[in-house]
Formats: C-alpha cells, structure tokens, sequence
C-alpha cells in the first residue's frame, strides 16, 4: 500500500477519512468538527463532507413535494 511516512498517512486512511467527512455530511455535521489535524487526511475528509452535503442536497431535491403520510 502506498505510505506518505514523512506526513503521517495512507491510501487506507485517505479513504476512512473521506467516508467519515461523507457520513459526517449525510447527518448535518458540522464541517469544522472535522477531527482530523493532518493537513492532507483533513482534506480528504472535507472533501467526503463536501460530496456528501451534495448528496444530500440532491436527496432533498428528489424527494421535494413528496409526502408520505
């Protein structure tokens, strides 16, 4: 697997990073919650926030108008 030693990270904690950011968006987390102090992890993990306010956003705007009683 591909190891930065210098910095601190992996391909594998790249990817943890930006799924919790992802999660942490789906349930309105607040960005700067973010636990990450690693520059680089810290990005991956905004942009796994970032897709996933989008994801949510378009969630939203597919079920806008709908009720469900």
């Amino acid at each position: 697997m591909a190891r930065n030693r210098e910095l601190g990270w992996d391909l594998e904690s790249l990817n943890k990073a930006y799924q919790q950011g992802y999660m942490a968006a789906r349930i309105h987390m607040a960005p700067a919650r973010c636990p990450y102090q690693t520059e680089v992890v810290r990005a991956a993990w905004e942009a796994g926030w970032e897709d996933g306010t989008g994801a949510e956003a378009e969630r939203r705007s597919r079920h806008a108008g709908v009720f469900i009683a």
